[in-house]
């Protein structure tokens, strides 16, 4: 929980550590929430398998790792100050009440690469009781087109096991989180997609 709150009250990548594939105001790739969320859940998998000595080690360096990452060196921001995602303004834009809506919403807001619309139209839809299996799928499938700097897939892959790990009050937190990262992410195609697609005729 904490590590994905570091990705929602992320304030995007600083302009000095832009670079072509992940420029300012970014969160995919190597953020910092990306990070440390990664980490905790592959800290949190080896303790599943590990005898307890280890697994007391890995949740005391998960945690060092993402109160490292909170300190945020370089950014000159106090993450504790800021507004997490979804930010009300926004939320009070996202007015369809629909499923179909809301999804056709989320992939506009994707393409659109705005982040903060994709926060909220994902709040939205959970909050209204909607099932998570289609934003998976939609999400999905940028995970696999996009370049995410590496940790598209991965990320994608922290969430769908985190989502099922929490309480009911707060799982919705990581889609929205995977919402933000994907449409951080999208606009850069994967190297070797297309090609992919093309050999294997889908």
């Amino acid at each position: 929980m904490a590590s994905n709150l570091l990705l929602l009250h992320d304030p995007g990548r600083p302009a000095q550590w832009a670079q072509t594939e992940k420029p300012a105001g970014s969160v995919h790739g190597d953020s910092l929430g990306v990070h440390a969320s990664d980490c905790a859940n592959a800290w949190r998998n080896m303790g599943l398998v590990s005898t307890p000595r280890h697994q007391a080690a890995g949740l005391v360096l998960s945690a060092f790792d993402i109160s490292r990452s909170a300190r945020a060196p370089g950014y000159g921001v106090d993450f504790s100050k800021r507004q997490p995602q979804p930010v009300p303004e926004v939320l009070a834009q996202v007015t369809a009440d629909t499923g179909d809506a809301l999804l056709a919403a989320l992939e506009d807001s994707i393409r659109q690469q705005n982040q903060a619309l994709a926060c909220a139209v994902v709040h939205r839809y959970g909050a209204l009781g909607y099932s998570e299996r289609p934003v998976f799928d939609l999400l999905l499938r940028y995970a696999i087109s996009e370049d995410g700097a590496l940790h598209a897939e991965k990320y994608y892959r922290t969430v769908s096991e985190e989502f099922y790990c929490l309480r009911p009050a707060f799982r919705w937190r990581e889609l929205v989180a995977l919402a933000r990262v994907t449409a951080s992410e999208y606009g850069r195609p994967a190297p070797g997609y297309q090609q992919a697609c093309e050999l294997l005729k889908v």
